[in-house]
């Protein structure tokens, strides 16, 4: 059991213009703390956010990812919050080498869909179907959207993971954006959960941009 108290910074990842919204992030920015995945994952869950960031070596960018379930190779609200929060330009997840590019109060990764999580996109005939959804029964990870402005590329969205662990909406995610701007083959602006903004762009060679708004919200110690 670890008996060190932790600092973790809080952030929020994802927000809108006007500072709001956005997906709580974790980052424990000193992970000798934590240094199995045992006590990574009773801390994730002990915090219950979304994901929760291990930062192994902040000057390579080594980072180790966790949900309050499960341990995930890739995921794209915490590397950009990460990112943003070490001023990184290159975050190194299991999943392999990220870059990053800062674009005025925009932070940016670059990532190969194939890296995201399964997830089952799910179109629906307008914005309101969307917002009118309930809570699916847990099973599969859904991302709903529609088309708010399709010329624009503009998308709702939300997100329902489907794991039982207490996270029954998601409010910003990374990974499901990466894969439906790949299906897609487009730039979105997606506009996901109760107003979080995520913005992708497409690259050669199966790159995928995903860039967002990121504030400190804290730090916590536990």
């Amino acid at each position: 059991m670890n008996t060190t108290a932790t600092d973790i910074d809080v952030l929020r990842v994802f927000c809108a213009g006007d500072g709001r919204h956005g997906n709580r992030l974790g980052v424990v920015r000193d992970a000798r703390t934590h240094p199995d995945e045992s006590s990574r994952q009773a801390l994730a869950k002990e915090l219950g956010f979304s994901e929760t960031v291990f930062v192994d070596d902040p000057e390579r960018g080594i980072v180790d990812i966790y949900t309050p379930g499960l341990r995930l190779p890739f995921a794209g609200h915490p590397l950009v919050g990460a990112a943003w929060l070490l001023d990184l330009e290159v975050v190194q997840p299991p999943a392999g080498e990220v870059w990053v590019r800062g674009d005025g109060e925009f932070t940016w990764i670059e990532a190969r869909a194939e890296w995201a999580p399964p997830r089952t996109l799910r179109q629906y005939g307008s914005v309101a179907e969307v917002e009118a959804l309930e809570v699916p029964e847990p099973g599969e990870w859904i991302y709903a959207w529609a088309w708010e402005e399709e010329a624009a590329g503009r998308i709702r969205a939300r997100g329902f993971p489907g794991r039982g662990d207490g996270i029954d909406e998601d409010e910003a995610t990374g990974a499901a954006a990466l894969l439906l701007a790949a299906e897609l083959g487009r730039a979105l602006n997606i506009t996901q959960g109760r107003g979080s903004q995520l913005l992708t762009a497409p690259g050669p060679d199966g790159i995928v941009e995903l860039g967002g708004r990121v504030l400190l919200e804290g730090t916590l110690t536990l």
